[in-house]
């Protein structure tokens, strides 16, 4: 195993760095959509809350690849769609679905009345929504993002079967190649953990940051109302 670690590591690095821009570009667009879903759920219109519900369930009801599949082989029929877009595009749908129900979780459970207290004090909805609302319900929704997000970098393995040379697709090729399949998954999935621990530290380091900026919050509002 050792000797396939140094002796394909240009391929592997290369591959990481391809898995790494699509998780990226996936996971961007998956938060766009999910949020998009979000406020559909949170909706008084009954058709757009129907839209969001029906495609949650597509979604969740049917296997990842089957969606990579349905965008490369058959949308790709009408617009032409590169690997790198299609396997972007399915995975950011794909994720979409989740990270909405995350967001709305997030948005529901913040306190009513600070959306009330916002408008009598003449906020618009949206205002309100985006001043008040939002980033407190993106701190709350902070673990359970990352833990989606750790669980897309995993699931972009699957566009490997669309022709692209992300990180599982360069194991397929090499474990074809040097017929040594057990010793090259290990050393793929050494590469997986690495990209994983990454993700970990960036989302533990955020989540960490926000925390100290409300607790900081809090501070400053106690020693306020001591000082009045």
């Amino acid at each position: 195993m050792i000797d396939i670690l140094f002796s394909s590591y240009p391929l592997f690095l290369s591959a990481m760095l391809l898995t790494l821009k699509l998780t990226v570009v996936a996971l961007v667009m998956g938060c766009f959509v999910g949020l998009v879903v979000a406020f559909f759920r949170i909706s008084d219109s009954k058709v757009l809350n129907t839209i969001a519900h029906l495609y949650i369930t597509v979604i969740r009801g049917t296997p990842l690849i089957v969606q990579i599949a349905i965008l490369y082989f058959g949308i790709s029929s009408l617009v032409t769609l590169s690997a790198f877009w299609a396997g972007a595009i399915a995975l950011a749908i794909h994720n979409g679905a989740y990270i909405g129900e995350i967001f709305r979780g997030a948005i529901q459970s913040i306190d009513r009345g600070q959306m009330e207290a916002s408008r009598s004090l003449g906020m618009p909805y949206s205002m309100a929504m985006r001043r008040i609302i939002l980033p407190q319900a993106f701190r709350r929704a902070i673990p359970a993002l990352g833990n989606q997000f750790i669980i897309g970098l995993k699931d972009s393995s699957l566009v490997a079967y669309v022709g692209m040379s992300d990180l599982w697709g360069a194991a397929l090729s090499e474990a074809a190649s040097n017929y040594r399949q057990l010793d090259t998954y290990m050393v793929v999935g050494l590469y997986y953990l690495a990209l994983i621990m990454l993700f970990t530290y960036f989302v533990n380091k955020l989540e960490g940051r926000l925390s100290n900026d409300r607790r900081s919050a809090k501070s400053r509002s106690k020693d306020t109302g001591v000082a009045a």
